[in-house]
This record gives C-alpha cells, sequence and structure tokens, in this order.
C-alpha cells in the first residue's frame, strides 16, 4: 500500500469514527431530552388499583421497583402490623410491637408499616439500578415490561444494539437513573370513620380510624398519593390541612397529594372545589365504573363508563379553570402568595378493562393518563396476595361462581366469589345455626339499632338480635324471605379479606379468607407471572379465556341492566334501594349510553365495531321492557 492510500484509509476511518461518535452523542442528547427525569412518573401507563385489605397489603414491595404504581387499604392496621412483622423478620429490620395499649396505636402502627416499605422499596430501587443489563437481571425486567411505544423503551432498545464501550455505558447508567418506583399509595374508603372508644367514653373525632389512618399517612416518609374512595367526608378532609405535606413546598412540590375516586364529573366538581377552598389541590380524578368493578359497587343513576368518560375530556380544560383561582385564593390566605400552576392534573380510569385493545383505546380517545388493573391481577401471585386453596377457586370461576351479593354490613352491593372459603364458612354456619361472624375487628361497626355502642351487621350479636325481632316489623311473608336472606348473607369483610394476606404468609394459616373479585375475572383462568399479564395489558400475549368475551362498555350496559331488573323485582314488596323517580332516571340515562354508544362505535377497530353494535342492541332490546310507569309516584 502506498503513502497516499494509506492515509486516504486512516482519513476515512477517522471520518467514520467521528461520525459515530457525533451520532451517540445526539443518542445520549436525546435521551435526556426525552425521557422525564428521575423523580418523574414512570413510563407505565397502567396502575393496581386497591383491593380488599389484604390482597395489595404488600403490592408495592413486589412491583414499585419495575415502575408499577400500586395501592395499600388502610383499613385494617391490626393486618398491617402483622404484615409489619412478617417483613421485619423476611428482612432483618428491628421490630418493636406497637399494641392496643399504645399510645395512638392506628395510626403509629400504619406510619411505621409505611415507612418499612418506603425503605425496603428504595433499597430494591437502589440493587435494580445497580444491575447488569444481562438477560434475567432486574434492571433488564424493568424494561422488558414496559411498553413498547414509550421513549424509555425505545432508548432501551436502541442501548441494547450499540458496540460495547464507554459511549454503551453512559447510556446505560442514564438508563439506571431512569429506572425509578412506582409509586406507593394509599386508600381510604371515606365510610369507614367509625369512632373510637376508651374505658367506654368516645375519643376526639382525631382518633376515628379515617381520621387515625390519614394522620398515619400523613407523618410517614412517603412521597406519594391518597386515594379518597366511597364519596366525601368533610371532617377528613378538613384534617389534612392540618399538615404540611398535603401543600406545596417553596419549590411548589407536593410530597403528599390527593387522588379522588369518583364515578362522574359533578362528583369531581364537588369535591375538587371543597379542596381547593381548603387550599389542598386534587391532582388525580380516578374515574371507576360503578358497577364493572371489584368489591364495593356503587350503581350510579345509569351513567355508563364512555359517557362519564367523554364529559371529563369535554370539560377537563373548564374544571381546572374553575378549580385554579380558588386554591390560588386559599393558599393565599394562608400566606403562600408565590402561588402557580398547581402541581399535576391527571385523569384515569378503572373498572372492568381486559384486553390491550381496550387500554388503548381509553389512553388514546378518551386521553386519560393511566389505567387501572384490579381483578386479573388477583390471578398474578408475584403482584397480590391470594391463599392457594382460593387461588385455584378463583382461576377456575365461573359466571355463576361470581355475584353481586348482600355479603357488605355497609349495605352497599358486593361482588363476591361464591366458591370463597369465606362463603363456605358463612353457610355452614347458618346450617350449624350459628349465624354471623365473632366480629374479632369491627371497622364497619355502624348499628346502634339493639345496642348504644355501634356494632357491625355482620356480627353474631346483631344477627341473632335482628332475626329475633324481625317477625315484629310487620312485613308480609314474601318481604320477610328476602330480608332474612339478606341478614344473612352479611359477611366479616374487614377481617376476612385479609386472610389472603395472612394465610400464605404464615401469619393466621387458618384464617378464613374473603374474596371480592370483579366480573371479568371469568374472562382470566391462567395462573399468570406479572410478566405474562403486563405482557397482555400492552398487547404482547393474550391471556382471556375465551375470544366471545363482551367489550367493557357492553359488560357493564348489561350489569347496570340486570341492576334495574332486579330494583323492579323488589318495588312490589317495598324492598327496592331506589326510588321509582331514581330508576326511571337510570332507564332513561342508560337509553343515552347506548346512543353514545351506537355513535363512539365509528371510533372502535374495524373488526370488533360490528359485534359491538350487535351486543348494543341485544342490550337495548333487553332494557326496553323494564318500565317504571306503574311504579311512579
Amino acid at each position: 500500500m502506498d503513502m497516499m492510500s494509506y492515509y486516504r484509509l486512516e482519513l476515512i476511518r477517522y471520518l467514520y469514527l467521528h461520525e459515530r461518535i457525533i451520532i451517540i452523542t445526539l443518542c445520549l442528547k436525546r435521551l435526556e431530552d426525552t425521557m422525564p427525569d428521575a423523580t418523574s412518573a414512570t413510563a407505565h401507563t397502567f396502575h393496581i388499583p386497591v383491593m380488599g385489605t389484604g390482597f395489595t397489603i404488600d403490592t408495592p414491595l413486589k412491583v414499585a421497583r419495575y415502575g408499577i404504581t400500586s395501592t395499600i387499604s388502610l383499613v385494617d392496621d391490626v393486618l398491617i402490623e402483622q404484615m409489619r412483622k412478617f417483613h421485619c423478620q423476611k428482612e432483618n429490620e428491628p421490630y418493636e410491637e406497637i399494641s392496643n395499649k399504645s399510645e395512638d396505636p392506628r395510626a403509629r402502627r400504619i406510619t411505621a408499616y409505611l415507612n418499612l416499605i418506603d425503605r425496603l422499596v428504595r433499597r430494591q430501587v437502589k440493587e435494580l439500578q445497580s444491575s447488569p443489563f444481562e438477560k434475567g437481571s432486574e434492571i433488564t425486567k424493568y424494561y422488558e415490561l414496559l411498553p413498547d411505544d414509550v421513549p424509555l423503551k425505545k432508548r432501551y432498545l436502541d442501548m441494547l444494539t450499540m458496540p460495547e464501550g464507554s459511549q454503551k455505558n453512559e447510556v446505560q447508567n442514564l438508563l439506571r437513573t431512569r429506572a425509578v418506583p412506582g409509586s406507593i399509595d394509599v386508600n381510604i374508603m371515606t365510610k369507614l370513620d367509625r369512632d373510637q372508644y376508651k374505658k367506654g367514653e368516645k375519643l376526639p373525632p382525631i382518633y376515628a380510624d379515617a381520621m387515625s389512618a390519614l394522620r398515619g399517612f400523613a407523618e410517614s416518609t412517603l412521597s406519594a398519593s391518597m386515594v379518597f374512595s366511597a364519596g366525601i367526608n368533610k371532617r377528613l378532609y378538613r384534617y389534612m390541612t392540618e399538615f404540611k405535606d398535603f401543600f406545596p413546598d417553596q419549590n411548589g412540590e407536593i410530597k403528599k397529594k390527593i387522588i379522588l375516586k369518583v364515578s362522574d364529573h359533578r362528583s369531581s366538581e364537588i369535591q375538587g372545589r371543597f379542596l381547593a377552598k381548603l387550599g389542598l389541590w386534587a391532582s388525580e380524578f380516578r374515574i371507576e365504573s360503578g358497577l364493572n368493578c371489584g368489591g364495593h359497587a356503587f350503581a350510579s343513576k345509569g351513567f355508563l363508563l364512555g359517557v362519564v368518560l367523554e364529559e371529563f375530556k369535554q370539560k377537563k380544560k373548564d374544571l381546572l379553570e374553575k378549580l385554579v383561582p380558588m386554591y390560588r385564593k386559599a393558599l393565599s390566605e394562608k400566606g403562600e402568595s408565590e402561588v402557580t400552576t398547581p402541581q399535576g392534573f391527571r385523569v384515569t380510569v378503572q373498572g372492568g378493562v381486559g384486553t390491550a385493545d381496550e387500554h388503548s383505546f381509553l389512553l388514546k380517545y378518551y386521553k386519560v393518563d393511566s389505567v387501572g388493573w384490579g381483578t386479573p391481577f388477583m390471578l398474578v401471585p408475584e403482584a397480590t396476595e391470594m391463599d392457594e386453596i382460593n387461588l385455584k377457586r378463583l382461576a377456575d370461576a365461573t359466571e355463576e361462581d361470581v355475584f353481586l351479593s348482600d355479603a357488605s354490613p355497609l349495605e352497599v352491593p358486593f361482588w363476591n366469589l361464591r366458591t370463597s372459603s369465606s362463603e363456605e364458612a358463612r353457610r355452614k354456619r347458618i346450617e350449624e345455626g350459628k349465624p354471623g361472624s365473632s366480629c374479632p375487628k369491627g371497622f364497619v361497626g355502624f348499628s346502634t339499632e339493639f345496642t348504644t355502642r355501634p356494632i357491625c351487621l355482620a356480627s353474631r350479636a346483631y344477627q341473632k338480635k335482628k332475626l329475633q325481632h324481625l317477625p315484629e316489623e310487620g312485613y308480609s311473608p314474601e318481604a320477610l324471605a328476602i330480608i332474612k336472606e339478606r341478614i344473612l348473607a352479611k359477611a366479616c369483610i374487614c377481617h376476612e379479606l385479609g386472610g389472603n394476606a395472612t394465610v400464605p404468609t404464615g401469619i393466621d394459616p387458618g384464617a378464613t379468607a374473603a374474596v371480592c373479585c370483579g366480573p371479568g375475572i371469568v374472562d382470566f383462568s391462567k395462573i399468570a407471572t406479572l410478566q405474562e399479564m403486563v405482557d397482555h395489558i400492552y398487547g404482547r400475549l393474550s391471556l382471556l379465556t375465551s375470544s366471545d368475551r363482551p367489550h367493557m362498555f357492553i359488560k357493564e350496559l348489561s350489569l347496570y341492566i340486570d341492576y334495574l331488573r332486579k330494583e323492579l323485582d323488589n318495588f312490589p314488596v317495598g324492598l327496592a334501594a331506589h326510588s321509582a323517580s331514581f330508576l326511571q332516571g337510570m332507564r332513561e340515562n342508560l337509553f343515552k349510553g347506548i346512543d353514545y354508544y351506537q355513535a363512539l362505535s365509528s371510533q372502535l377497530i374495524e373488526d370488533s365495531r360490528e359485534k359491538f353494535l350487535a351486543e348494543l342492541k341485544k342490550m337495548k332490546a333487553a332494557l326496553e321492557p323494564l318500565s317504571l310507569e306503574k311504579y311512579e309516584a
């Protein structure tokens, strides 16, 4: 090779190398520009809602390090203390019991447990971020779980194609900082605010169940959200103003955010306004289907999920414009003069979603920020707690096994698994002539019908007195039979929902466990891994039992029609839960919903449009004969 050829070759090599360096540098810059910073929300487009008291009690320890947000119930502080002891022993953490005799035990138990979860998740994330980018590693699992169409996943895939060297190491180090955990959120059911007594005397309101739970969260180290469900609790909302973490700091950051679970736009505006006037910001409105969900089902006046989502989509800007001035004024009156735009204004949805197409449609058409997947995760031991017997029965469940029951002592319809060990035990007690629970915890003890101090409708003490008194209440024989059945249907859900955590952990191997799955569980039968369920959500595989599954909007509509039919059946004996005018309004709103869905069908995937319209036609035919004319006042 002559000298000219040699220099020409070296020049080509230099330009090639220089070009690669420029390209890699630009890629790094693009990576920094397009990925969220390390403290922002993760790239996942789903979250795991609260489920019962035990199913998601330690879900953050299972999934948070992979960027998945989940929610812990704060109802059962006894279970929370048991789980704190279990995980302290498992992780070699110091443990000191907080007994019932301790000062402020409920709040302190909750604070201690949440601090433990926070500490353990931080440790997990640190270990994940330092793991190698190789098959089977924690950080590889983090990125493999992400949806394929988000920038963060694409940057990860780009990194895999890069040659080994310092530039690839730089990209990997940047990716490590972007592997942020999901939020460790908590839930308070606002109706569960039982007053506490000591030596027969009622304690001040701050020691009530919901108030104590709020205090427990507020005093924890978590930077997370409080989810309020089941409607407004004004004294509870006012109590939040006593904790600085619910207000913005000097940088405008809010450490403890507020999520309101709502079933319609009106509820979001009422609650949002109430909070804003207190200087509190609702950073997320979590829309949930009235009936197509797990646990308690709060039937609305026929406001179907798609219709509600459409209203939120159209009025989101208006709602923001209403709330911001109130919020700023309230903060200004508190001495916060430098108030800018409040932090976060998200709309999320949950209830009945079961396919990747539905998930994607909710995100793209309704512009929601996240979609909740609850019931399907009951079949994922890597994500939730479930004892093996109920896990198998849940996987085998048919439509006959999952029913909207009268099991809740709150007298709100409650989704139940007919084959659960809890239902078996309840039926056995009735057969033995000893109906009712011993009521070991009493979190839903609100009845003073026969006692001065509130007791639970599922308790043996209440059911014995009520059944004895029932013949004196003047009901017809037909009504008497229905009422007796409703009384005996009540189950000890506040304790037995925790059995799904205490049985598999060995805390209480002989506990009876209840299962409050949503009706969508019948579409799934495989006990799945976390990877499989996430792949199902993002359309990388399907876990559906049958391809004949109705669309989530159709399923909810059919549930409302069934609910309306049952209410009409109860009218002749005076046992309907709603007035004739309410149910008439429900019927009218369902017809409006059908009209809306017919128009919406043009937005659906072409392959499913014809089936969707055919099912709508059937639903309309089923609704037509449910006339309320003879019941109108």
